[in-house]
């Protein structure tokens, strides 16, 4: 595994924004829909507006808040918003694949690790 101490950089827009080895952010307030893009790219990922729903969502629910949004309170809102199905774990899941809306979402949301994530 990666250390995720170690710093590396993401050009985004002409400016090199700091995130670990695993693009998790530095400095929470570089985050712009611009580095989740650049992030996403990285990651293989394109964005659709199902992700963008998702992104802002788990960064409204952060500055409410200020904690990561749990995969239960995700699944609550999205099973609300979306339905049963694509309101599921397995979709939120298949919608971001590199470790599901609490790694892969947070990290293009521009939020910290969750707790207990090496």
């Amino acid at each position: 595994m990666a250390d995720a101490s170690h710093t590396t950089h993401l050009e985004v827009q002409g400016r090199l924004v700091a995130t670990d080895s695993e693009g998790y952010l530095r400095n929470l307030e570089d985050w712009t829909e611009a580095f989740a893009m650049a992030q996403a790219e990285r990651e293989g990922l394109v964005l659709t507006a199902e992700h963008w729903q998702i992104i802002r969502y788990l960064r409204a629910y952060y500055e409410e808040h200020g904690v990561q949004a749990q995969v239960r309170a995700m699944i609550k809102h999205f099973t609300a918003l979306w339905g049963v199905e694509r309101g599921s774990n397995r979709h939120l899941h298949e919608i971001f694949p590199r470790g599901g809306p609490q790694k892969q979402g947070n990290r293009l949301a521009g939020l910290l690790r969750t707790k207990g994530e090496h």
